[in-house]
């Protein structure tokens, strides 16, 4: 009997090919992460040994084999009918009597007063393995109660081998079907229907950041997330703040939730609920508990060495929380090559559809609304799949489709995970996708615009570029850095060979992620328009302290960018609207007065002093102490806008000191924008008070000469290469280095005129910040301005 079942105290991953890989890890993380406080909920596995006695005692070695022989290879055209030949003959088999006593025996060793519910998940001897994830390929049954039902769903899990996807999968992944045996593993049931449950992973699903963990969750039983059903809650916590005893959680997003998975009444079997609307917006954990969960999802990692995908559960009794189940992730951990591909869309069209964006990649093609796999004999190779959700089923057609766009689901679902397997681009959780568009439209899938995927009509024109950083020359003395304003982006622009991030705006996670103004936030009760407090009540969600919103946010959008490029320095700007985009903000008309030259008015450092912002800038403020104190990410150093003169200077330094950022404390850095000619005639006196100086060649150039560069009748006149900017320039940097300050410049100059990069690396520039998309060629002109340099100065 002890061939049939094994205690998962008695397993290790040693025993893949006696108990499949779930099983196997269940065993492992028993004998070994148990004891270094992580839960796992106890059970037993069932063997291949019972497997195998299955098949000899019913003979059905040969007729599957026949079947599989009988397979079409090429169409799969009778992939349907084989799958379901063979599942007919394993549902007609009896188990032996003496596998029936064995799990019964075991089983009943779990129960105590009562007849225990029990998780029965199959487990095949090849599953779980680094190549290929096998998630969802074969069935699992929740809740199973009483020694007949554990029975039943163990003979229904062996039927399971033979799904339409898991044949398509072993046959895409070239394994023998007659080689792999289906074990089970039976397991206790943590009551996650009166609480959470969710998945995590060990680095960032999309990018392959290995410094974070990613964990989703919903209420209720976690099929909701695994199969994309809800639209679940998001966090993202950066592993070595963890270690460093910080608030590590980087970025938190609530998600819709739509549905509860709980148990049926009276019957071992679940259903699905509507979540109630106050339950919608609460995020499913606390701090507390997230931290727990990326804390063990590093413990997993550091034992198996290497990256984890894992899932998790919350008790709505005892309150603790489980791990149930993990697996090597199979995506980015085959990645090798510092190599990747670039989409960029030429030109946008109408918005059919958002959601979450799954692969960086972009798609067009015709598309095909399907209300189920059933209906997949209509899909043509290339189309675009439109489906309300996906579940395992569904596999066999994402091979054929060229995207896929559904209308719930995470970017943690299985329908996500199996899209990156298979470099189809996906975006998930449009809510009306399938509303808004119909089969026979062409359409473009983008999901190379950030964590936000979008539906566009047409087939619109797009780019591929090759991004390689293999042997890749950097520069040796001019350090190159980005210029960033997208969290979104943050993990995947991490890869690149740059120093960190010259340039952070912060107007564009105001605007996007927050979209309201801040003073509004802080006014909030005295608001007089009725629709404005509405609107922002329904952004605030959860926020009775509608200030805290704008804090959380910024903090969470900081605290992202700085984690992806620690210990890199990341160089924030505050926030430099003018009030002309202030006011665009929610809210912001009743702040804003109207300019007639926003550009020359109240924008940058004069805001930060000034009673009308002031409050709001100390909001700024708590968002950057956040990331520096609480968060530990002291990489971020700050950079003031627009800062007239040096008195003016003098007074935001205060403010800030007043609002906890003391330049010096904590080794805080607070650099000053040089882009006003008083910026330049007076570096000296500006490098006393500031440690840094970034040139922002746009303002500069069209302030020393005059020009408005949107003015079309003068715009032909704007060139950083004049000569008095030129000589701006050289005076700047040249009084920087003087005073032993830094000195940086952003802009896209230093990458479209190589002759303008090479002025800034004999003036003596210490950095240069380019847009992402410029960078590589910016950096090529660097090199070639550094290597220009040394020849001329050896022919001196």
């Amino acid at each position: 009997m002890e061939n049939f079942v094994r205690h998962f105290s008695a397993i290790t991953m040693k025993d893949v090919a006696t108990v499949g890989g779930k099983s196997a890890s269940l065993g492992e993380m028993t004998h070994h992460l148990a004891p270094m406080g992580i839960n796992i909920p106890d059970g037993f596995a069932t063997t291949a040994f019972a497997y195998w006695t299955f098949l000899d005692y019913n003979n059905l070695w040969e007729p599957l084999t026949q079947l599989m022989r009988e397979l079409d290879r090429r169409n799969f055209s009778n992939l349907r009918e084989t799958g379901a030949a063979a599942r007919k003959m394993i549902l007609r088999g009896e188990i032996p009597a003496i596998l029936v006593k064995a799990v019964k025996d075991a089983y009943v060793g779990m129960c105590v007063n009562e007849p225990a519910a029990v998780a029965v998940r199959s487990s095949a001897t090849a599953e779980d393995m680094p190549y290929a994830s096998f998630a969802g390929q074969h069935e699992s049954f929740l809740n199973v109660r009483g020694e007949d039902a554990v029975i039943d769903a163990l003979l229904h899990c062996y039927a399971s081998l033979y799904t339409d996807r898991a044949i398509k999968y072993r046959e895409d992944n070239g394994i023998i079907h007659e080689k792999v045996a289906l074990c089970t593993c039976i397991q206790q049931m943590v009551r996650a229907d009166l609480a959470c449950s969710g998945v995590g992973f060990t680095l960032d699903p999309e990018s392959g950041f290995r410094n974070v963990v990613h964990l989703s969750g919903s209420w209720g039983l976690g099929e909701n997330v695994v199969q994309g059903t809800v639209d679940p809650d998001e966090f993202y916590v950066f592993k070595p703040a963890l270690s460093w005893g910080k608030q590590a959680i980087v970025s938190k997003k609530t998600g819709r939730k739509q549905f509860t998975m709980i148990y049926a009444e009276g019957a071992d079997r679940t259903v699905n609920i509507d979540t109630p609307e106050q339950q919608q917006v609460r995020q499913v954990l606390t701090d507390k508990e997230i931290a727990q969960l990326a804390a063990w999802g590093v413990l997993i990692e550091t034992h198996y060495k290497c990256p984890m995908d894992f899932e998790w559960a919350k008790d709505g009794i005892d309150g603790k929380l489980f791990i149930v189940q993990a697996r090597p992730e199979t995506v980015h951990s085959r990645k090798t090559a510092e190599k990747s591909y670039e989409y960029h869309l030429k030109k946008k069209g109408k918005v059919l559809a958002e959601g979450q964006a799954v692969g960086a990649m972009i798609a067009t093609g015709i598309a095909r609304v399907l209300q189920s796999p059933a209906e997949g004999h209509q899909l043509a190779e290339g189309e675009i799949i439109i489906a309300r959700t996906t579940t395992p089923d569904w596999d066999p057609l994402l091979r054929k489709a060229a995207a896929i766009v559904t209308d719930a689901g995470g970017r943690t679902s299985h329908a996500a995970i199996v899209a990156r397997e298979q470099h189809v681009p996906a975006i998930v959780g449009c809510v009306n996708a399938t509303a808004e568009i119909r089969t026979g439209m062409q359409i473009t899938v983008c999901c190379a615009e950030g964590k936000t995927g979008i539906v566009y009509e047409g087939a619109l024109p797009y780019e591929t570029t090759t991004v390689d950083f293999t042997d890749m020359e950097t520069p040796a003395h001019v350090s190159p850095m980005l210029i960033m304003s997208d969290p979104g982006q943050a993990f995947k622009l991490s890869a690149y060979p740059v120093a960190g991030v010259g340039l952070l705006r912060m107007e564009f996670m105001i605007t996007h992620t927050i979209g309201i103004h801040p003073m509004a936030l802080i006014r909030y009760p005295d608001l007089p328009d009725e629709s404005v407090r509405t609107q922002i009540d329904k952004l605030t969600a959860g926020y009775p302290d509608k200030a805290q919103f704008f804090v959380d946010r910024l903090a969470q959008g900081i605290g992202t960018i700085a984690a992806a490029f620690h210990p890199r320095e990341v160089i924030l700007r505050m926030s430099d609207f003018k009030t002309n985009e202030y006011a665009q903000l929610l809210g912001g008309q009743q702040f804003e007065v109207a300019e007639e030259n926003p550009m020359l008015g109240f924008r940058g450092a004069s805001r930060y002093y000034h009673p009308a912002y002031r409050p709001a800038f100390a909001l700024e403020c708590a968002a950057v102490r956040r990331v520096r104190e609480d968060m530990g990410l002291t990489n971020v150093k700050v950079m003031i806008p627009f800062c007239r003169t040096v008195e003016e200077g003098k007074k935001v330094l205060a403010v800030m000191q007043e609002c906890g950022l003391k330049r010096g404390d904590n080794g805080l850095e607070v650099y000053v924008m040089a882009e006003i000619p008083s910026n330049v005639l007076l570096a000296e006196k500006f490098a006393g008070i500031f440690d840094g100086f970034s040139i922002g060649s746009n303002d500069l150039t069209q302030l020393t000469l005059g020009i408005d560069r949107d003015a079309a009748m003068v715009a032909g006149l704007f060139n950083e290469e004049d000569p008095a900017v030129e000589v701006m320039l050289k005076h700047v940097i040249k009084k920087a280095n003087k005073m032993k300050r830094h000195i940086g410049l952003c802009g896209q100059a230093a990458s479209d005129l190589p002759a303008f990069a090479g002025l800034l690396v004999r003036s003596g520039i210490n950095s240069i910040s380019f847009n992402p998309d410029a960078a590589l060629k910016g950096i090529h002109n660097i090199v070639e301005a550094e290597q220009r340099l040394s020849k001329d100065l050896l022919l001196l």
